[in-house]
């Protein structure tokens, strides 16, 4: 797995987690069909944990530049791919370019037509707020 396919079961265990689901092995190994020896398994760990660590900080971040949307209003798998950019952002491993790019390809790929549009400009507004 690459680390954009990381990136992607991140979200989708962060999307399970919020809609009560455990996100656990059983979810990692099983559902999301990563091999339990895969390279990227550690990121993947580190950027859920992370989301779940710090989801208050990551939400005022959101909840701050999402114009017009409350949290839970917001479209969950939206707010999934949020949560792992904005993680991403705040831990300062990826350039911040790269995790905007990767947050809009995943909305193109797993939300809806209006989603790269507006997660762009979230974090684009959250990218100007921290320079």
């Amino acid at each position: 797995m690459d680390r954009t396919a990381a990136r992607a079961a991140a979200m989708k265990l962060v999307f399970e987690w919020e809609m009560g689901g455990n996100g656990g092995e059983d979810t990692v190994f099983g559902l999301l069909e990563i091999p339990k020896d895969d390279a990227e398994i550690d990121y993947v760990d580190e950027v859920v944990e992370g989301v779940k660590a710090r989801q208050a900080e990551i939400d005022e971040w959101i909840a701050q530049f999402a114009h017009g949307w409350s949290l839970e209003r917001m479209n969950r798998v939206d707010l999934a791919i949020l949560r792992v950019a904005v993680f991403e952002i705040l831990a300062g491993q990826v350039p911040e370019p790269v995790v905007v790019n990767e947050a809009v390809e995943l909305s193109k790929q797993y939300s809806t037509e209006r989603s790269p549009a507006f997660i762009n400009g979230v974090l684009g507004s959250i990218r100007r707020a921290r320079q």
